[in-house]
C-alpha cells in the first residue's frame, strides 16, 4: 500500500465536526468497551487515536498503530508514552500470533487494498475465541458517498460472507438511525444525494467543514481524547447479516474467532 495524504480524510483533534459526526466517535468507543475489559487488545489504523485513552483505561494491555506516519506523529504528539504506538500495514501486522483477544478497526476496511489480507492477520493474531470490532459507513444508504482513497466498500451481507469464510462467527448491529433525522434531515439526503450524483462532495475535510457549516450551522471541536464521562451511549440494534441495511448510518461487526486452534 503506497503512501497516501490520509491527513486529509483523518478528523484531528481541534478540528470542526458536526454534533453526529463527535456522536459517533463516542458510540463506538462506548461499543467496543465491553468486549476490550481486562483484554490485551490492538486498534488497527486508529488514525489520530480519539479513543486510546479510554481503551487504555479498560484493557489489560493495548497496542495501536496507523499506516500513515504523518498521522501516527500526531497521535504521538498527544498521548506520548501512555500508549504503544506504532506504524504499520493493517495487511501484514509486525506481531506474533495469537497476540490479542481483540482487534478494533474502526471507519478504516475500505481504505485497506486487500481486505482478506487484513483478516488473514487477525486470524493469525487473534487468540482462539478473540474478537474482531468493526464499524464501517454502510454503504447501502441510497445517497452514500465514498470517501477518497477508498478501495472497497461491503455491504452487510457480503462482509459477514467474508468474516464467515475466515472461520468467524458474527454478529452485525446497526446505529444512528436515519429514521430520527427529521423533515430537515431527510431533505438534506435528498440534497446529498444530487450533491453526490453531481461529484460535487469536497474531497477533503477543511472542504467537508465549510459544506458542513452551510448545513448544520454551529459546529463543535473534535477533542483530541474522548472522555468517559462525556459518553452518552446507544447501544446499536441487531440487524439481519444477510440482508443489506438501508436505515443506518453506521453497521457494527463483532466478529468472533471459532475456526481456529
Amino acid at each position: 500500500m503506497s503512501e497516501v495524504n490520509f491527513m486529509n480524510v483523518t478528523e484531528l483533534g481541534g478540528e470542526q465536526v458536526s454534533n453526529a459526526q463527535l456522536s459517533r466517535f463516542y458510540q463506538r468507543y462506548a461499543w467496543a468497551s465491553a468486549y476490550c475489559k481486562g483484554k490485551d487488545v490492538l486498534e488497527v489504523a486508529c488514525g489520530t487515536g480519539p479513543g486510546l485513552g479510554y481503551l487504555a483505561s479498560l484493557s489489560k494491555s493495548l497496542i495501536a498503530g496507523d499506516f500513515s506516519s504523518e498521522v501516527l506523529s500526531v497521535t504521538k504528539s498527544h498521548y506520548g508514552d501512555r500508549v504503544k504506538l506504532i506504524q504499520f500495514d493493517a495487511q501484514s501486522m509486525p506481531f506474533p500470533d495469537s497476540s490479542f483477544d481483540v482487534i478494533i478497526l474502526f471507519e478504516a476496511l475500505y481504505y485497506i487494498p486487500d481486505a482478506n489480507r487484513f483478516f488473514d492477520e487477525c486470524v493469525r493474531t487473534l487468540r482462539p475465541g478473540g474478537k474482531l470490532l468493526m464499524a464501517t459507513a454502510n454503504c447501502s444508504l441510497f445517497d452514500f458517498n465514498p470517501s477518497p482513497f477508498s478501495t472497497k466498500y461491503f455491504t452487510v451481507p457480503e462482509l459477514t460472507t467474508v468474516l464467515k469464510s475466515k472461520g468467524f462467527s458474527v454478529e452485525v448491529f446497526a446505529g444512528s438511525p436515519t429514521s430520527q433525522e427529521g423533515l430537515m434531515g431527510k431533505g438534506l439526503r435528498i440534497v446529498k444525494k444530487i450533491a453526490v450524483s453531481f461529484n460535487l462532495i469536497p474531497g477533503s475535510m477543511s472542504g467537508k467543514r465549510f459544506l458542513k457549516r452551510l448545513v448544520f450551522g454551529k459546529l463543535v471541536t473534535m477533542p483530541k481524547e474522548l472522555k468517559a464521562s462525556e459518553i452518552s451511549y446507544v447501544p446499536p440494534i441487531s440487524i439481519d447479516k444477510n440482508v443489506p441495511d438501508t436505515l443506518h448510518q453506521v453497521i457494527y461487526f463483532s466478529a468472533t474467532l471459532v475456526g481456529k486452534q
